[in-house]
């Protein structure tokens, strides 16, 4: 099911949604097909296994350990993948959907604007890592150790984010409100800002910033850095979405 399919009222980004999709996706291999047994157990297993990666790394955690903090057996956990490598596809793949999804999906109004629509880019990313942490913590932690497929997978999800940060920042700078030289360079620069938030969620949870004020700031920041011959603004009204309740965070 597609985010914009989504049942209003339904957090789109909720682990029993995104577990939904999962099982859309890989219907080919899962061998239970009725949602109402699968959905509840590959939530179970993918909580579990985001769970117990950020404690030991997802190459030290046994499938014996995840059978256990799931509370599934071993056979169990085998009616749904086949090896740690497609429990790890399946991650990944959710993320790099879910992303590409929202992220492509502007609203009509915003996308007509080049700065709105930078802003909206941002606010949206930053809110949508808030609603899915374990999952864009365990991507961006985890890569390292991710076998050689899956470690270009990562990397062409973080890349995709900067093709299109660098087609809004090309959009801005052929309509004058933009003012830079090296655009896949500047879109570089401002994904780790969009990161920052959820790999260092704890340092700003102890100095009290909220997600409006991160948000804030970096459309502040990238403003500064990117205004053309028109006068920065505040954070459009377009780009404080919702992540909770709709298709497009």
């Amino acid at each position: 099911m597609g985010l914009a399919r989504q049942r209003p009222g339904t957090n789109a980004f909720a682990m029993d949604v995104l577990c939904a999709r999962i099982l859309e996706r890989h219907r080919d291999s899962v061998r239970v097909q009725k949602p109402h047994l699968a959905v509840p157990n590959l939530t179970r297993i993918i909580g579990a296994t985001l769970t117990l990666s950020n404690k030991h790394g997802f190459h030290a955690t046994t499938l014996r350990q995840l059978a256990e903090a799931s509370g599934l057996s071993m056979g169990g956990l085998y009616t749904y993948f086949d090896s740690k490598p497609t429990l790890l596809s399946m991650i990944l793949g959710e993320v790099a959907e879910t992303a590409a999804e929202v992220l492509n999906q502007p609203p009509a109004d915003v996308k007509q604007d080049a700065r709105k629509h930078l802003h909206w880019i941002i606010a949206t990313h930053v809110r949508m890592s808030e609603a899915m942490q374990p999952w864009f913590v365990f991507c961006f932690m985890e890569a390292k150790s991710f076998p050689p497929a899956e470690r270009q997978r990562a990397i062409e999800m973080e890349v995709m984010t900067e093709k299109i940060i660098a087609g809004v920042l090309r959009q801005g700078v052929a309509s004058g409100v933009f003012a830079i030289d090296q655009i896949t360079l500047t879109a570089s620069l401002i994904k780790p800002l969009l990161q920052d938030w959820y790999v260092k969620r704890a340092k700003y949870r102890r100095r009290g910033t909220s997600i409006e004020a991160y948000i804030n700031a970096v459309c502040a920041l990238v403003d500064t850095a990117v205004a053309g011959r028109t006068r920065p603004g505040r954070v459009a009204s377009g780009s404080r979405t919702r992540t909770r309740q709709t298709a497009h965070p």
